[in-house]
Order: structure tokens, then C-alpha cells, then sequence
């Protein structure tokens, strides 16, 4: 056993393997990333480096005497559940790595000989998936917390009058519900994990959230039923995440500029996607939709050249509404297009490039969008308890904050404006114009 000692802050990474070359890359590779590094050249040796320190990630070969990969996955996954575990893996242990990923669960699996950038790449998003998790459940237990802090005194101003009781049952009863609906909320969880690609900021600023609320209208116009729905929204919230390992140069770079190996990357991120959500059974129809999202109704798109309803109705919808958006941020093409310009593009793709059925429905939401506004946006200081928001809180780092449609109560009102004191920037909050609770 043998660590690479760096700062207590960073990510603990254990590599097993009873090849001492392979230990040495490994090392080698990762040094260079400031990771805590410890080694083992066995599955028991890997389990008493376990036993004794904080391990973050796990990657395991396959193929070890005594002790092999999946059992010793098997054994950190029962023991340690919140490690991450990875397999390294030859393409004749097939069997033995579906063994591996039904019995020690494992986040992926790598194949030998790997590709230093990709395997960096994993242990990458694969940490930064966990600390979005450990964030998720530091927030859901504050809410818990707050909850009982409320519910205390709910209890006690019982007691005292009736009237400002009533009012605080009301209050409490709505947070309550805002509480449970966050805490078993997929989407709140989703939006954040779509925040990851977003924070890189520029042009996918606020992309997927303008997508996504498209798509859901035009979902909605379509009669689809709530399920699917969901799906597309989800699906348009997590569209770019396979650009995530993009270089700054590439994700500024408009579609139609890229050529070479630019666009080679473009094609494939897509499939990125597709692999990144495998692992999360919840995500599957959603996976297949952001797979599809760059097919054309002609068949001239990719990644599969899937040709009209053969296409999946999502992955249709998707596919205009992140165009409509991506002309007029700059995306797609080296000027950015004025919105009535876009949408005159977007209507004339109907039939080649776009569902036809897909169009219409786009066509009228437009026709109707000046019907629809109904938020505005307001100050801090004018918030008042029972409004509701109308798009999520961001705040200026791009991490959601509070999601679209949370119905304020005056705790929240008193955090938001703690919140924006020391930030040292605005937020930005709008709200349905005629609605209350």
C-alpha cells in the first residue's frame, strides 16, 4: 500500500491491480491532477486501504487472483456504498463485466488499452457527480431542519393567537408542500446536474432552461401526455451535458464554423450523453432523446440518420426548440439572428430539417406568445409571501438557487435577501404576474 499525499481537500482516489506497471500509469497519470492517490495490488489488500481511509473513487481491474474485480466491487459496494466504482477491463471479460455491474453496481466500466484523456474525463464527471449528490442531500437535510424549526413555531404561536395562527398554518401547510415536492422532485435534482455544463457560462448560459420550456409547450400543444411530456423536458435540460469535456475554443465556436476534428467532437457528444446517463435507469427515455436530437426528418442528421417518425417525437421537438435558441445566442451560426428571423428559418425547415406537425405547433406558440406573458420581473424588497416564481432563481456563479413555480413564504423572502447582501450581485426573480397562494 502507497499514497500520494496532497491536500486533505482533494478527491481520495484507490487503484487495484496486480500489475505493478499498471499501478505505475495509473499514478503516473493522475499525479498530475493534484488527487490523493493510494495503490493496492490485490482486492484484500484494496479492502484494508478501505477499512482505514476515506476513499472517494475506486478503480479495480478486472482480472486479479484470489480476489477479482466484481467480487471485490461487490464488497466495497456493500461496505462502502458511496464510493464510486470503476472497471478496468479487457474485451474478452464481457460476462465477467456484466457480473461486475449487476453485483458491485459499478458508476462505468473502462476498457484496456484506455485513452489517458478519456479515463481523466471519467473520474472527472464521476466525482463531480457524487459532490452534486453530497449537495443534494446537505440541502434536502437543511430543508428538513428548517421544517422542524417551523413546525416548533407554528406550535407555540398557537397558543398565543388565533388569528396570526391561522395564517401561520396556511404558511406552514404551503411550505410543507414546496418542501416534499422539492425533496421527491426529480427535476429539482436534474437541474442542477444541468447546471454543470451551464457554469462554463458564454453561450449556454440559461440554453437549456429556455429550451427545456419550449419544449415543454410545445409538448403541450401536441397533446402529449404528462409522462412524455416530462421526459422531453428532462431530455432538454441535460442536452449538452456530453459537451462537457469541450474546450473553451470548441464551445465558443458556431456550428457551422467547426470543421475537422471540431466537428468530429461536436458529432460525438451526443453519444457522450448517451453514456453518461446509462448507469441512471430514471433516464433512460431521456437518454434516447438527447442520442436523437441532431436527426433530421429527411434522414440527414446523425448520429443514426433516422428518418421522420422513426425519429423519436422528443428527440423531434428538441431538436427545434435548441435550434430556435442556438441561432439567436450564436451557436449554430457565426452571427447571431434576430429572434423573427429565426423563427422564419425555423418554419421553413418544416418537412426537410423539421416535423412538419412540429412546426405548427411552434408556429402557434409564437403566434400566441404575447397572450401567454404573464410574469415580470421584481425587486427583492417588493417580494411578498404567496407569490410565485415563474423561472428558476440563479444565482451570478449559475447554480439553481430555488426552481420555477416555488411558492414563497416569508422565510425563503428573508434567505433570498441574505443571500443577494453578501453575493455582492443582483439576482434575478421573476414571477407570475396573477397568481398567489
Amino acid at each position: 500500500m502507497s499514497a500520494e499525499s496532497v491536500s486533505t481537500d482533494m478527491p481520495t482516489l484507490l487503484f487495484v491491480d496486480d500489475e505493478p506497471n499498471i499501478l505505475s500509469s495509473l499514478r503516473r497519470l493522475f499525479r498530475q491532477h493534484s488527487y490523493k492517490i493510494f495503490i493496492a495490488n490485490g482486492g484484500q489488500e484494496g479492502l484494508d486501504i478501505l477499512e482505514k481511509e476515506s476513499i472517494d473513487l475506486v478503480i479495480s481491474d478486472m482480472r486479479m487472483p484470489v480476489m477479482d474485480g466484481a467480487v471485490f466491487l461487490a464488497h466495497v459496494k456493500t461496505r462502502w456504498p458511496e464510493t464510486i466504482r470503476l472497471l478496468l477491463t479487457g474485451y474478452a471479460d464481457i460476462q465477467s463485466t456484466i457480473d461486475a455491474i449487476n453485483r458491485g453496481e459499478i458508476y462505468r466500466y473502462i476498457t484496456k488499452p484506455w485513452n489517458d484523456n478519456d479515463i481523466v474525463l471519467v473520474v472527472k464527471q464521476a466525482l463531480e457527480r457524487k459532490a452534486l449528490e453530497l449537495e443534494k442531500k446537505r440541502l434536502e437535510e437543511l430543508t428538513q431542519r428548517q421544517n422542524e424549526e417551523l413546525k416548533s413555531l407554528n406550535a407555540s404561536l398557537e397558543i398565543k393567537v388565533d388569528e396570526r395562527t391561522a395564517d401561520l398554518k396556511k404558511a406552514h401547510a404551503s411550505l410543507l408542500q414546496v418542501n416534499d415536492k422539492l425533496k421527491s422532485s426529480f427535476l429539482t435534482s436534474i437541474k442542477v446536474f444541468s447546471n454543470v455544463i451551464e457554469m462554463r457560462g458564454g453561450k449556454l448560459l440559461g440554453h437549456s432552461r429556455r429550451v427545456a420550456d419550449l419544449s415543454r409547450k410545445i409538448a403541450k400543444k401536441l397533446n402529449l401526455d404528462t409522462r412524455e411530456a416530462q421526459e422531453i423536458f428532462v431530455a432538454a435540460l441535460l442536452a449538452d451535458i456530453g459537451k462537457i469535456g469541450f474546450s473553451d475554443e470548441l464551445l465558443a465556436t458556431p456550428v457551422n464554423q467547426m470543421h475537422g476534428e471540431q466537428l468530429g467532437q461536436f458529432h460525438k457528444h451526443t453519444l457522450r450523453a448517451e453514456e453518461l446517463l446509462m448507469p441512471l435507469q430514471d433516464l433512460q427515455a431521456a437518454a434516447k432523446i438527447i442520442r436523437a436530437q441532431h436527426e433530421r426528418f429527411d434522414g440527414r442528421g446523425f448520429p443514426d440518420g433516422l428518418v421522420g417518425e422513426n425519429i423519436p417525437i422528443g428527440a423531434r421537438i428538441l431538436s427545434l426548440a435548441s435550434d430556435y435558441d442556438n441561432l439567436q445566442n450564436g451557436s449554430m451560426v457565426q452571427k447571431r439572428v434576430h429572434m423573427e428571423d429565426a423563427q422564419a428559418l425555423i418554419i421553413r425547415g418544416a418537412g426537410n430539417r423539421y416535423d412538419e406537425k412540429v412546426v405548427n405547433a411552434f408556429k402557434q406558440i409564437i403566434s400566441n406568445q404575447a397572450e401567454e406573458i404573464d410574469d415580470r420581473e421584481i425587486d427583492i424588497k417588493q417580494l411578498q409571501v404567496g407569490m410565485i416564481l415563474s423561472a428558476d432563481v440563479i444565482s451570478k456563479e449559475g447554480m439553481l438557487l430555488l426552481p420555477a413555480d416555488y411558492v414563497l413564504d416569508q422565510h425563503v423572502i428573508d434567505k433570498l435577501a441574505l443571500f443577494e447582501q453578501p453575493a455582492g450581485a443582483k439576482l434575478i426573480i421573476r414571477i407570475h404576474s396573477n397568481r398567489r397562494k
